[in-house]
């Protein structure tokens, strides 16, 4: 890439019309306000190894003075001491500035690292449905450790590089002001490109950091265990490889140019530096010859005008690492920016004891929009989704009393799993009421509805840990003992007598090394460990072969002793038992009762059970 084309690309991208929101300054600083005492120290250090720096060039031309007018040997040598001394106090500023700002760096990425986390979990389910998972955890990585670095180098450099410039301006006015005047001319070609270089060095900024969000996107998806399974089924590592060199090659380009742009700007303000430096050369020469000034002088301007330009230089950059730096904090920000649509009330109302019964009540429900719970940016795409969401439940009115069993029966995309989600309040309703022992869910803190309210899925999802750590997620103060009994009740006690290392066995990711029925007994025996007293099976048998699906519902039998249960299934066969059976379809419950009720009726209940049936006459 020549010259002229990398000043056309930069051009370029200087024409986008982003920039930095208003504000975000003063959001920094309530990062790093806790921080303040240490920032005032480091601050002060800064400063003195400033005027450290301007001092050394000034004692180096008393020394060239004291030579050239033959002053006694233990002047020159009191001034040498004293400019080693200094390089030694210049030294421990030095590593004690250091020690500050990695400590005030590392705080910070602490910090927003902690805010992030803790800002997602509140989130609702639907921001996870639309992100991707690797621009996510892009933003708590690339775009924090980009925040810090303002910290860390670029507020050092800025507060050094200040005090040396004032300070280098008025020693060097003070000896020779024609000189320093001269000097001085060539201080506008510092200022203009700095002026330019920041948008486009931003812009830069943004467009890698997205790219880097991509190609940790796809990463995390075709690393994980399904992933890398699908990739292998189809045939298609290839196809991957390739898709994911053209996302590096993109990466690898805009480092380049970004790299060229900073270098051809550096490069410059150097160049620009040094025919200054020639400048004061050739009149503080002329000056010195002619008597007007003499040799230790010119020396002493020399030396500070590396101390001027030099900090210009510095200053030029440091814009540029300013307006990186303010990018990586914007799409930090931009994630903490997004409302929780999900709220705690803040005077919570108390569940009562003993069972609870459940009940829905003219429930109206639409899922967020994403304009609601999501950016484009996390989802990679251009713009959100703007298509309107439709109504999903219509009215549906369900009850369950206290110790019963509510199924919900149907085809795909009734709106069965929609209404389990409701219960342990994933999503809010938009009209109507959803209640647990009487009191709405939206009435109740997070933490007794966590309590109260178990859910068992389709895909029990467990973490790559061990199986102690996946089951004491729901009860971190459980035994040993209470562990292995909730094994065995969940029918698992043959399989922790095979495990390796018992209970510090490592399942896998999403508990791969497992069957899929082991893994689904191990979710109950989390469940019996959590002892919600309302239990949601969402098909909790639906990919299970037919031995494994008895020693589940074995081990559902166990967990739903003396508990309110809402069930979704396929299989009537495992629903026949409950207490009411409820049949939706296109978001409305067309029929309820029990079993025997609903066949009677000859309706929509009859007619799923005979075509399930109709094949297999034995089991009927």
């Amino acid at each position: 890439m020549d010259a002229w084309s990398l000043m056309q690309s930069a051009a370029q991208a200087d024409t986008v019309p982003r920039s930095v929101p208003k504000g975000t300054l003063p959001r920094i600083w309530r990062f790093a306000h806790r921080h303040h005492r240490m920032l005032a120290v480091f601050l002060t250090l800064a400063t003195a190894s400033a005027v450290i720096g301007v001092a050394t060039p000034v004692l180096a031309g008393r020394v060239i003075s004291a030579i050239t007018t033959a002053a006694p040997a233990s002047t020159v040598v009191m001034i040498a001491l004293v400019i080693a001394g200094l390089a030694v106090v210049d030294a421990g500023l030095t590593l004690a500035e250091r020690w500050l700002s990695s400590r005030i760096g590392e705080g910070l990425i602490y910090d927003l690292r902690l805010a992030v986390f803790s800002h997602v979990q509140r989130m609702p389910l639907a921001f996870f449905t639309r992100t991707r998972t690797g621009s996510l955890v892009s933003r708590l990585n690339n775009d924090v450790i980009g925040a810090q670095r303002a910290f860390t180098s670029t507020l050092s450099g800025l507060v050094t590089n200040s005090i040396q410039l004032v300070l280098a301006v008025v020693v060097m006015v003070a000896l020779a002001w024609q000189v320093t005047l001269l000097a001085l001319i060539l201080l506008p070609i510092f200022i203009l490109p700095a002026r330019r270089m920041g948008r486009r060095i931003a812009a830069l900024q943004r467009e890698s950091a997205d790219l880097n969000a991509s190609m940790t996107g796809q990463m995390t998806e075709r690393f994980s265990a399904g992933g890398a399974t699908l990739v292998k089924l189809f045939g298609r590592p290839q196809a991957e490889a390739d898709e994911f060199g053209h996302r590096a090659d993109r990466v690898r380009a805009v480092g380049v140019r970004t790299a060229m742009v900073n270098r051809v700007f550096l490069t410059c303000l150097t160049l620009v530096s040094a025919l200054a430096q020639a400048l004061v050369y050739g009149l503080g020469g002329w000056l010195a010859v002619t008597g007007s000034l003499d040799a230790g002088t010119v020396v002493a301007l020399a030396l500070l005008l590396t101390r001027l330009y030099s900090p210009l230089t510095s200053l030029a950059n440091a814009r540029v690492d300013v307006m990186s730096a303010l990018v990586s904090f914007e799409r930090v920000f931009e994630v903490l920016d997004l409302e929780p649509v999900l709220t705690e009330p803040e005077t919570p109302t108390p569940l009562p004891a003993g069972p609870l019964g459940v009940r829905l009540h003219d429930v109206r429900f639409t899922y967020p929009s994403a304009a609601e719970v999501s950016l484009a940016s996390l989802e990679e795409v251009a713009r959100l989704d703007d298509r309107v969401e439709h109504e999903i439940l219509h009215g549906v009115g369900l009850s369950v009393a206290p110790g019963g069993m509510l199924a919900l029966v149907g085809p795909s995309g009734a709106g069965k799993s929609t209404i389990a989600s409701l219960l342990p309040r994933l999503y809010d309703v938009d009209s109507g009421g959803v209640e647990i022992g009487g009191v709405d869910v939206r009435e109740l803190s997070f933490a007794d509805l966590r309590g109260a309210v178990g859910v068992v899925t389709q895909d029990g999802h467990l973490f790559h840990d061990t199986v102690r750590a996946n089951l004491a997620y729901a009860a971190p103060e459980a035994t040993d003992a209470q562990l292995r009994e909730a094994m065995v009740r969940a029918r698992l006690g043959e399989l922790l007598d095979e495990l390796p290392a018992g209970l510090d066995t490592v399942v896998g990711e999403r508990g791969h090394r497992l069957s899929g029925g082991e893994r689904q007994r191990l979710t109950i025996a989390r469940l019996l460990l959590a002892s919600p007293r309302v239990v949601v099976l969402d098909e909790a048998t639906a990919h299970l072969d037919s031995e494994s699906e008895y020693a589940v519902q074995e081990a559902l039998t166990e967990a739903l002793v003396g508990r309110t249960a809402v069930v979704i299934a396929h299989r009537l066969s495992t629903v026949r038992a409950a207490d009411t059976i409820a049949v939706v379809e296109h978001g409305r419950v067309v029929e309820q009762g029990t079993h025997d009720e609903l066949l009677a009726r000859s309706g929509r209940y009859a007619d799923l059970y005979h075509t399930q049936f109709a094949s297999r006459p034995s089991a009927a």
